[in-house]
């Protein structure tokens, strides 16, 4: 095995662990991912929630290995693009066309379908071209969702700062606008091509941080938090995505 196929597999495998925290949390609360809007009064809904988490759970953990990790990234793709984007999220962000965060919400999801589909491509045995327009179209949705987060950092700018931590210098301000701009620039570079490797990467990077630095003292100051266990699980498939997105794009030669 190559170096830049052992590289890959670790975006892969991080991608499938995300997907497979974000099944455990909804198994352990027994209810849908918190970006997953299906109605309190949805028949069966208890159920659904189940079944919905232990299919993430077997499709993400098909990604881990080689000879399945086809399957599991059609899988995922399909069910976080057309079951979540469309008929969980989709009607939502209909009936609240004018809130920014309706449109940010989806494309955390949206993102993983993306992330998805760029595993699947390499993984499929497909024809090259094939692959490649697949790919290719995964990352372009990617980089959309990029310049959405990064816009929601700035619409929702009172909720981002407190998330900051108060001993990071220089101030909470700082790194909120840093981080949003961060998104953007990198959603650009990965839509125009543009250091579009190195953007993905340090997009992934920045993902990484939030970890320790947002979502894990989230989590230890409220550890009985559906919704900061859902974050800490998100930021880790997103992370997975970021990484994948950068292993999909070609090093630059060197002169």
């Amino acid at each position: 095995m190559t170096v830049e196929k052992t590289t890959t597999t670790f975006g892969w495998r991080v991608y499938g662990l995300g997907v497979m925290a974000l099944a455990l949390v909804c198994l352990a609360w027994g209810d849908f991912d918190s970006g997953q809007a299906v109605p309190e009064g949805f028949p069966e809904r208890t159920v659904l929630a189940y079944a919905a988490a232990v299919f993430m759970l077997v499709a993400g953990a098909a990604v881990e290995w080689r000879r399945t990790a086809a399957w599991g990234a059609a899988a995922l793709t399909a069910y976080y693009a057309l079951i979540v984007v469309l008929l969980m999220d989709g009607r939502g962000m209909l009936a609240h066309y004018a809130e920014f965060g309706s449109y940010s919400n989806v494309a955390e999801q949206l993102a993983i379908a993306a992330g998805g589909l760029i595993v699947y491509a390499a993984n499929a045995g497909i024809d090259a071209a094939l692959a490649a327009r697949l790919t290719r179209l995964g990352r372009q949705v990617f980089g959309v969702c990029a310049l959405l987060f990064g816009g929601a950092h700035f619409f929702y700018m009172n909720l981002t700062i407190p998330l900051v931590p108060k001993w990071l210098p220089p101030t909470q301000e700082f790194w909120a606008y840093a981080t949003g701009i961060g998104h953007i620039a990198a959603g650009l570079a990965i839509l125009t091509g543009v250091q579009a490797r190195l953007a993905a990467i340090l997009l992934t990077a920045m993902y990484a941080s939030f970890t320790p630095l947002v979502h894990l003292p989230l989590v230890l100051a409220n550890p009985s938090s559906h919704f900061n266990w859902s974050e800490n699980a998100l930021n880790l498939a997103l992370t997975g995505v970021a990484w994948v997105v950068a292993d999909s794009l070609p090093r630059p030669r060197r002169q």
